[in-house]
């Protein structure tokens, strides 16, 4: 009994070191990006940088990980979530103001699928090698970046996915505001109704099984399997 707590509690950290690393790369995709278009925030407040702690948020880094990892102990599913604190952006110039907030939201989109694929040609490399532990390692890797994709895709203020929305059918900044409010509470019920939970999870495990399939080529590549 003793050993399945221990195993359990190694395996929750396990998770939220990499669900941080996840988080860290996110921010500072944001942060590059805006940072690449001329925008002066992020660097004059120290995010464009890979340091965790730059971007750690108590509620989103700390709390609601924590929570959700012990939640899913059991489940054979690494179901975790959680946020950095935002990047902050200027856009002071009117004229590219649009570009730098799309372009820059989608940076950190872009950065957690460039860390799923790191991973996924490492949990090749690992299985050759016949490395288990940093095999499996690499594998909760790839689904708690495919994980947070996902879910900063949904469009419900202050997700990535909001942006992008926001955009597309010209919401006003208070109505996005407004909506800011409940997000984190309508990103929650979303999370844990039934219904949703299984859609969001169908489609977690969609992209999960494309790295899966990157790793797969890797291996029968190199390993003739």
């Amino acid at each position: 009994m003793e050993l399945d707590l221990l195993a359990q509690i190694k395996y929750g950290g396990i998770l939220y070191v990499l669900l941080v690393i996840a988080i860290t790369m996110h921010e500072f995709g944001h942060a590059f990006v805006a940072d690449k278009l001329g925008d002066r925030l992020p660097r004059l407040e120290g995010r464009v940088t890979i340091n965790p702690v730059a971007h750690m948020d108590m509620m989103g880094t700390v709390i609601l990980p924590i929570l959700t990892i012990a939640l899913s102990m059991g489940s054979g599913f690494p179901m975790v979530f959680g946020w950095g604190k935002p990047v902050r952006i200027m856009l002071d110039n009117p004229k590219t103001r649009k570009k730098v907030d799309i372009l820059s939201t989608a940076g950190g989109l872009v950065m957690n699928l460039v860390v799923a694929l790191i991973s996924a040609i490492l949990y090749a490399v690992f299985a050759i090698l016949d490395w288990q532990e940093l095999a499996y390692v690499a594998l909760f890797s790839v689904s708690i970046n495919c994980v947070l994709f996902i879910i900063n895709l949904i469009p419900v203020p202050p997700l990535d996915g909001a942006h992008f929305l926001k955009y597309a059918i010209n919401m006003s900044e208070e109505t996005y505001y407004s909506i800011s409010r409940y997000g984190i509470a309508i990103l929650l019920a979303i999370i844990w109704i039934p219904f949703t939970n299984r859609i969001l999870m169908t489609i977690i495990g969609a992209l999960i099984s494309v790295f899966e399939t990157v790793s797969l080529l890797i291996i029968n590549l190199f390993a003739g399997r």
